[in-house]
């Protein structure tokens, strides 16, 4: 995730888990929030699989890195794509708490609201409280950053492939804010996981995303990833 700070065009790339507008919980129930997945079939690839996969991706230093903005995938979240957790009336993020957020406590009338949890960050270990109502340390992030990602071939995506890009579940993990603006874009072999037992599941998803969407990794970035692998039992 690129700071907001230095890079304004890029504001919405990390995003910021704080309540919803006042009303939301009142809204209408959606009968399909539950029905769909919040995880692809298959995801994270286990150890032997992401490494298989990572044998196979496409070497390449990254491109294009110059006429990457924000906007070039989507400037909101969408629940209109046919990525995991696409098209079940609930907001991406709050799909995002749903799965990842222990302690769930959720809208009564709109399951989609989550109300309050706890957020294990699988990136530091910290226990992170949210709260419906109330600013959090909590955001959102693309575990392969959008600028990663563009600069790994999704330059050349339809606008369609990089908003279902943007929103799916599988790309997306909820993280601690401020690791979350150390990490930026940054690819693994500039920066991993301070909590070392998440190396080898953070290996494993950064692999599958980049399979999964045919993107490129960098020399440095694969000898990164076969360190991260590594670390698996």
């Amino acid at each position: 995730m690129i700071r907001t700070a230095r890079f304004p065009a890029l504001v919405l790339v990390a995003l910021t888990v704080t309540g919803c507008a006042a009303g939301t919980e009142e809204r209408a129930a959606v009968p399909s929030a539950s029905a769909v997945p919040l995880v692809g079939p298959g995801f994270p690839p286990t150890a032997a699989e992401a490494r298989d996969r990572l044998a196979r991706l496409t070497v390449a230093w990254g491109k294009n890195w110059q006429t990457y903005t924000r906007a070039e995938f989507g400037t909101t979240w969408s629940d209109e794509t046919d990525a995991p957790g696409g098209r079940n009336g609930c907001d991406t993020r709050d799909d995002v708490l749903r799965r990842d957020l222990g302690e769930l406590r959720q809208g009564e009338r709109n399951p989609c609201v989550v109300l309050s949890g706890v957020l294990h960050d699988p990136y530091t270990g910290k226990e992170l409280p949210y709260s419906y109502r109330k600013a959090s340390q909590i955001q959102t992030d693309h575990v392969v950053a959008l600028g990663a990602a563009w600069r790994a071939g999704a330059w050349a995506w339809t606008a369609e492939r990089r908003l279902a890009y943007a929103n799916d579940l599988d790309v997306l993990l909820a993280t601690d804010k401020q690791t979350n603006y150390e990490k930026s874009s940054k690819t693994p072999d500039k920066w991993k996981p301070p909590r070392k037992a998440y190396w080898c599941e953070y290996g494993r998803r950064w692999t599958g995303i980049k399979a999964k969407y045919g993107l490129t990794v960098s020399p440095p970035e694969k000898r990164a990833l076969e360190e991260l692998l590594a670390t698996c039992a």
